[in-house]
């Protein structure tokens, strides 16, 4: 092998180090809500959430999503941007009065419990999903993320991490006026 030819095989994984740097960071102060989903304009999965044990709400299936728009906003206690975002959903409710149902995962029940008790609960119903199933058929990356959903149970937008205030009038009053004009 000729030298010319070693020496380009030696620096190959350096190129390819060095792309993979300047990818990275690129990318690293990319806005998580971005992340596209490919739920938007389809039915919400097929689910069935037990009511977590000790909350005075129901837990819910997706023929509840039916009849009107929704918001649904998966959690847990040990979320510490779930925290955060908390009094964001709390003045959701109270500015558009649209029912949230939550979706608790991989949650202990009594942990779930003390979280909304101290917090408050803002959700109409919350289901127990401690398997996490119900949250990848709905392609969640990470908690918090918060869907919502038309009459017709169809996904029509993605918010992908925690709520601010800013995004209620920004993101969400929008999707959710448009969400009932394709109802």
């Amino acid at each position: 092998m000729k030298q010319p030819v070693r020496i380009l095989l030696a620096l190959l994984p350096l190129v390819v180090l060095g792309a993979l740097i300047a990818l990275f960071a690129l990318n690293m102060n990319r806005d998580p809500s971005l992340v596209a989903s490919v739920l938007i304009n389809k039915p919400a999965p097929d689910f069935n959430l037990p009511a977590v044990d000790g909350l005075p709400v129901p837990g819910f299936d997706t023929a509840t999503l039916k009849g009107q728009v929704t918001v649904v906003n998966v959690f847990a206690s040990w979320c510490i941007p779930c925290r955060e975002e908390h009094p964001v959903l709390e003045k959701l409710k109270a500015k558009t009065g649209v029912p949230i149902f939550g979706i608790n995962q991989k949650d202990q029940a009594d942990n779930a419990k003390a979280f909304l008790a101290e917090l408050g609960n803002p959700y109409d119903a919350v289901g127990a999903d401690s398997a996490g199933r119900t949250s990848i058929d709905w392609g969640v990356y990470g908690v918090p993320e918060t869907f919502i959903v038309d009459a017709k149970g169809v996904i029509r937008f993605k918010h992908t991490g925690p709520l601010s205030m800013e995004d209620i009038d920004r993101e969400l009053v929008p999707a959710l006026a448009k969400a009932k004009t394709e109802s």
